[in-house]
């Protein structure tokens, strides 16, 4: 599909636009809104994906491409292995993870309470 996301397909959609008149005086079907046919695009993005070892240029829906982008922030496998992957997301999935190790070391501090008088 040319106009289509390569992982789910989506593509082209037909229906309809409406312009609306309001507040105009006449009749009640003079200034009707008319509605007209249009085409409804999805919002590809051109990239380079890696499959069987080679660099394969695809379109991809910016849905799509956000999942892939946030499996690998996660650490998870994403479904597609894209060609030029930016340095900083790797880094940032390594500081995210030392973070989190050293929230589960630390130990929350105990809370001195005051001592009544007597």
């Amino acid at each position: 599909m040319i106009f289509g996301c390569y992982h789910c397909g989506k593509g082209l959609l037909y229906g309809r636009s409406h312009t609306h008149h309001r507040g105009v005086a006449g009749g009640r079907w003079k200034k009707r809104a008319p509605k007209t046919q249009r085409i409804f695009k999805a919002n590809l993005v051109r990239l380079n994906i890696i499959e069987k070892g080679k660099a394969v240029r695809i379109r991809l829906c910016t849905k799509c491409l956000k999942r892939i982008r946030k499996d690998m922030m996660d650490g998870k496998k994403p479904f597609l292995t894209l060609a030029n992957v930016k340095k900083e997301m790797n880094a940032k999935n390594k500081e995210t993870k030392v973070a989190e190790d050293a929230k589960i070391k630390a130990k929350p501090k105990k809370v001195k309470t005051p001592k009544k008088k007597s």
